[in-house]
């Protein structure tokens, strides 16, 4: 299957919304950036044996791909207009393709980021994705606003992604079914705080997302 078919057969029908004014099919997609508004970029890139094992499914591979990009829009205080999407692949595999598919399906449905455009090509598996929001000026959020007395404060839980992974890898064993599915659930459905994001405007000095701990995280805000 050439390229053109392979994304026509699965990832076409997701390039929805008012922002967008050319999707998938072009040479490149156009967007509609709200006046007066900022657009904001991000890129996300997952590894095969780095961000994932052999044994992750698909479906799991590309929402969380999506996920992680899309949580950089909301530690701006941005909305989501669009996402490209490249995957590098060893080999096409129809079963593997269609289930990335219903990943990338949902995420762009539960996160209301339309998937616009995007690339693949033969090597070694990775998964990058590009994220375009907007935000108004006023209402940006950065790194680099906090200040001596603020308040620290984390938005949800800590660790349970990274006990996931670990359940993923068979690191850990926990006998607890609820336990096992909290945890599981959340390494490989994270859920970007987008509405928090939206709502910190004028509140928050400084905001980021936690992807590499809290410790190192807090350090760049510092």
């Amino acid at each position: 299957m050439g390229e053109f078919d392979l994304i026509k057969t699965y990832f076409t029908g997701l390039d929805f919304g008012s922002n967008v004014e050319l999707g998938v099919g072009d040479d490149a997609a156009l967007l509609r950036v709200p006046e007066g508004e900022h657009l904001v970029v991000s890129v996300d890139t997952a590894v095969a044996g780095v961000h994932f094992s052999d044994h992750t499914l698909p479906e799991v591979i590309a929402y969380r791909s999506i996920a992680s990009a899309v949580s950089d829009l909301a530690a701006m205080g941005a909305k989501p207009l669009g996402i490209t999407l490249a995957l590098t692949l060893p080999e096409q595999d129809e079963w593997w393709l269609r289930s990335f598919s219903e990943g990338v399906t949902k995420a762009v449905y539960i996160f209301d980021c339309p998937l616009v455009g995007g690339d693949t090509t033969k090597g070694p598996l990775c998964i990058s994705v590009t994220v375009h929001g907007s935000v108004a000026p006023q209402n940006v959020l950065k790194r680099s606003g906090a200040k001596l007395g603020d308040v620290i404060c984390v938005s949800n839980t800590l660790g349970d992604a990274g006990a996931g992974l670990a359940l993923e890898l068979g690191e850990l064993d926990i006998d607890n079914d609820d336990h096992y599915q909290a945890l599981h659930d959340a390494w490989c459905y994270p859920q970007p705080q987008l509405a928090l994001g939206q709502e910190l405007a004028g509140i928050a000095t400084s905001c980021i997302d936690i992807s590499d701990g809290l410790l190192a995280d807090l350090n760049h805000t510092l």
